[in-house]
């Protein structure tokens, strides 16, 4: 059945307006996590009605790249990577081998954290710390104490400070929770978790570097015991 003139000439309308918030994207120069205009101020800019921002809109949200969020409105984001990353995350095989290799690139990373988590935590950071990890050791599901591992690490990330960090440890936040989750198949393994985590808030609170770095070394290592070696 062919398109009747009204719809084609919404369609094109929002077309229009779809072109038009990227091209405010680029001029503005906005980035994640940057809020657009609200819908009412959006029309007004596009001479467009508020119907057609919001379909234009729903548009962008369906390409992933904005989200609404409560009281802040559209805001934009990149779920096309994070949607990689879930596919990747569900095909790969969480080995030994594997294991290493995604804790080594850790490593790098949260062990060479300390000189700025030193200069920048602070006690309401470590209480909320604190409470990720009691949360952790309390939840009933094994699933549930791997996303709250995660939130643990993905927090000392964002209280480095590194905006470029915290990007790639949300991109990565699939992968690494289903390697989380593959270290945490026993309770043991939370409970052990939960101690790595007390010793390097510790080493935290005291600015104890070599502290810091041996427990945050033992920890990334201590999940491959739970991890089966590949068959030969």
């Amino acid at each position: 059945m062919a398109e009747s003139p009204d719809s084609e000439n919404r369609g094109s309308a929002v077309d229009q307006v779809v072109d038009a918030l990227r091209r405010l994207m680029r001029e503005r120069n906005l980035s994640l996590g940057d809020a657009l205009p609200s819908e009412a101020d959006l029309a007004s800019m596009f001479n467009a009605s508020r119907n057609t921002v919001r379909e234009a809109i729903r548009i962008l949200k369906a390409y992933g790249i904005v989200e609404s969020r409560q009281k802040v409105g559209a805001v934009i984001t990149d779920r096309r990577q994070q949607a990689l990353m879930e596919l990747f995350s569900f095909a790969i095989d969480i080995s030994a081998e594997s294991f290493l290799d995604i804790q080594g690139f850790r490593r790098l990373i949260e062990v060479n954290l300390s000189d700025l988590l030193f200069t920048r935590i602070g006690e309401t950071d470590l209480e909320a710390l604190r409470s990720l990890n009691e949360a952790m050791k309390a939840a009933q599901d094994l699933t549930d104490a791997a996303a709250l591992d995660y939130k643990f690490h993905a927090m000392l990330i964002e209280l480095s400070g590194n905006q470029t960090l915290s990007q790639v440890y949300g991109i990565l936040r699939p992968l690494l929770q289903k390697l989380m989750e593959a270290g945490k198949r026993s309770r043991a393994a939370v409970d052990s978790a939960y101690e790595d985590h007390r010793d390097i808030m510790e080493a935290l609170e005291q600015r104890d570097r070599i502290a810091y770095a041996y427990h945050m070394n033992r920890h990334l290592q201590a999940g491959l015991q739970y991890i089966a070696p590949k068959a030969v």
